[in-house]
């Protein structure tokens, strides 16, 4: 055995790992936990898995559980350098429930993984705030998750999120490329500004290359660059599943990383294409920004941000007046932006033309 020498043994807390830190953010985060819930959630948290009465499944003919799972990039050094963390949680439901909902499934519930060079228990039970908060708006359950400590891999003010969603939908009713037609409507929703998508484009045209500080009050915005940056991403989920009650929608598409026509192409079956509209919208001031401070071409610009287009739904066109009402009843500004026609040999699954309004 090697020789001891009276000094102070190694222990857990000496390398860098607080469990009553730990427990403390626990008890601190389970009264916004509490608010997240379903009636179909079973216990609460503390235990080792989240319990959820799957007998709620019952009702449907043939169940199609649909899951997701994301995080939020860079978004997350944006809120650490503000000293603000119960916003990001919106971003991680929205990053996960609008991929769920896409297919038609509703989101039934989520478990978060916060990762953290030191635990500072207020920060955590802020994060998590956020993801409940999320959760209520999508209208899910966070049925649990976990809190890790990774000193000497993150730095004590380092940390990053990640989220899993489970959601379900009627075989029936299962959304996407093969109920679309040609001459269905291609209606845009709006995004609430840049989302959790292409931040490491923004920060260093922002920050790097224009030298702006998150400070900066930025006129063409009315609030600091820092604020602007920090807009949580819009939570689509209950207007999507709105929409399917009311009217008829043959596709939804989530514009998040890779921009309007990559993801937008994803629902677009061969033999068709849409044909988006630019001068239907304007993008909101930050996109003009990035694009000038960086000098960025729009190309790139288009294939990186969601340039202010946050979902699609691809209706026929009988369903678009119901369609808009009813985004419109729920505060979604939404607009058709295109339609569905036949593609030729060769040529791509989605074509931006004209140049954005205003």
């Amino acid at each position: 055995m090697p020789e001891t020498t009276g000094a102070t043994g190694a222990s857990y807390a000496a390398a860098g790992v607080d469990i009553e830190a730990g427990d403390r953010a626990v008890t601190l985060m389970k009264e916004w936990v509490r608010k997240a819930t379903r009636p179909e959630v079973v216990g609460g948290i503390g235990g080792f898995a989240g319990l959820f009465d799957a007998s709620a499944l019952k009702r449907y003919e043939r169940p199609l559980l649909a899951s997701a799972t994301d995080g939020v990039g860079t978004k997350v050094d944006i809120a650490r350098r503000m000293g603000v963390y119960d916003t990001i949680g919106h971003d991680l439901v929205g990053m996960v429930v609008d991929d769920l909902v896409v297919c038609g499934a509703e989101p039934l519930f989520m478990t978060d993984y916060i990762c953290v060079g030191k635990v500072h228990p207020e920060r955590v039970a802020a994060i998590v705030k956020g993801i409940a908060e999320g959760c209520v708006l999508a209208g899910c359950a966070l049925v649990g998750g976990e809190t890790a400590e990774h000193p000497g891999l993150l730095g004590a003010d380092e940390f990053d999120v990640a989220g899993a969603g489970t959601g379900v939908v009627e075989a029936d009713r299962l959304l996407g490329a093969d109920r679309i037609r040609e001459g269905d409507a291609v209606i845009a929703i709006e995004s609430s500004g840049l989302h959790s998508n292409g931040y490491s484009l923004v920060r260093h045209v922002l920050f790097e290359r224009a030298g702006w500080e998150l400070e900066r009050q930025v006129p063409e915005l009315g609030r600091t660059l820092g604020e602007e940056l920090l807009e949580p991403t819009r939570i689509y989920s209950l207007d999507c599943l709105a929409l399917t009650r009311t009217a008829e929608v043959h596709a939804f598409s989530h514009i998040t990383g890779g921009g309007l026509a990559n993801n937008l192409a994803r629902v677009i079956p061969d033999g068709l294409r849409a044909t988006v509209e630019r001068s239907t919208w304007t993008p909101e001031p930050i996109f003009g920004l990035v694009g000038a401070a960086g000098q960025v071409e729009r190309a790139e610009l288009e294939k990186t941000l969601n340039m202010g287009v946050g979902m699609i739904a691809v209706v026929p066109q009988q369903s678009v007046d119901v369609a808009l009402d009813t985004l419109s009843d729920r505060g979604a500004e939404a607009w058709v932006a295109g339609e569905i026609t036949a593609r030729e040999s060769g040529a791509a699954a989605v074509e931006l033309v004209g140049d954005y309004a205003g």
